[in-house]
């Protein structure tokens, strides 16, 4: 048996002394630094974080910074992660020179044009209103690519409008489609103010975003116009619009333009089956052609066109006349007398001579070849 010694009393010190400094030490269970042995040291995180960002490239300034702090770190905590801290700064300060010459010489936005053509996965993404351009492999089926061109050569589209999508889930082919033929067809005479200039082998097509496209972020309907016959193609621009006219033909084709969409909204049944739909329709008519007299009246006009406009507008107020009597005939006869009477001031001679003093088309378009046109037309 021993006896502990008492609370607070010296351990016996060593007869011999101390032993050399130069000496093996002998450290007990927790080592020098109090320590058990065998705990890992840890790594520090700053220094990892600085390694990964020097190896992506991303945000190098970020890596650099976080390499310098935690060399600082390590060295006050004994942690480990020297090697990647230094590491890290390295590459980012590498990155730094790297993103420098890039942003520099401008192949920055060389690669990220390269990029987004290459998500879109189609260039005709990247048609605009006004551009023209050819398929390799025509406007009819899929168009997986387009090459932009001139205007003014031969060219197998000319893109009339572009109508973007809302996002969400992808609305489905059919869908899409019937969205394509409201929109364009709504929109085409707005680049096109002139339809009697308009060749009548000219049809509206599609470039629409499929399913894959979508998924990119594609929501892009491009409206075209092409050829109906997938041999020919188009030559020179087909635009008309306050870009390309002057005023008097802006307001003249305004006011023509809004008395055709009157025209086309004729009920389909015949004023023996629908007389109360045709009157309605010809009371529209008339309140039309009322705003567009008083429109070209408004308008100061050139000199070598003041009377041919004032003769138009004179056919335009007879016709109106008769567009009233048809809007309160009581029987299909009577509506259908006044009704022929109103529709032979329709593209007159008196629009003729007015259009020649404009500078515009002189000739009445044919609605009959371009009815069998839209019948065969493919989008």
């Amino acid at each position: 048996m021993s006896i502990p010694p008492p609370p607070g009393s010296r351990q016996p010190q060593d007869p011999y002394g101390p032993p050399p400094a130069n000496w093996p030490q002998a450290y007990g269970p927790y080592g020098p630094a109090g320590r058990p042995y065998g705990t890992p040291v840890s790594v520090n995180a700053l220094a990892v974080a600085a390694l990964v960002l020097g190896v992506l490239c991303f945000l190098p300034a970020a890596g650099l910074v976080l390499g310098l702090v935690a060399l600082w770190q390590i060295r006050r905590s004994g942690q480990s992660g020297r090697g990647m801290a230094i590491a890290g700064a390295v590459l980012s300060s590498a990155g730094i020179v790297l993103w420098a010459v890039t942003l520099s010489t401008g192949v920055a936005s060389d690669a990220w044009e390269a990029f987004e053509d290459g998500a879109r996965g189609n260039e005709s993404l990247s048609l605009r209103k006004g551009d023209c351009f050819d398929a390799p492999g025509g406007l009819e089926g899929d168009t997986y690519d387009v090459d932009r061109v001139s205007c003014a050569g031969g060219h197998d589209g000319e893109v009339f409008a572009v109508v973007t999508l809302p996002g969400g889930a992808f609305p489905g082919d059919a869908k899409v489609t019937d969205i394509a033929g409201e929109k364009c067809y709504a929109l085409q005479d707005q680049y096109a103010m002139d339809t009697w200039a308009m060749p009548g082998d000219v049809d509206v097509y599609f470039l629409l975003p499929s399913r894959d496209s979508w998924r990119y972020g594609d929501r892009a309907i491009t409206c075209i116009f092409g050829n109906t016959d997938e041999k020919a193609g188009l030559t020179g621009s087909l635009r008309g619009d306050p870009t390309t006219l002057d005023t008097g033909q802006v307001v003249f084709l305004s006011a023509a333009g809004a008395v055709d969409a009157a025209l086309y909204e004729e009920p389909e049944d015949t004023p023996e089956d629908d007389l109360a739909g045709h009157r309605a329709w010809a009371t529209q008519v008339r309140d039309v052609l009322g705003e567009q007299i008083e429109a070209l009246r408004g308008h100061s006009w050139p000199s070598d066109a003041e009377k041919p406009v004032a003769d138009l507008v004179g056919d335009m107020e007879d016709a109106r006349e008769e567009w009233a009597r048809a809007s309160a005939a009581t029987d299909a006869d009577s509506y259908s007398a006044h009704h022929d009477k109103a529709y032979a001031y329709v593209d007159g001679p008196a629009t003729v001579t007015a259009r020649k003093a404009l500078g515009l088309a002189t000739a009445p378009p044919s609605y009959e070849g371009r009815a069998d046109a839209d019948s065969e037309a493919q989008v």
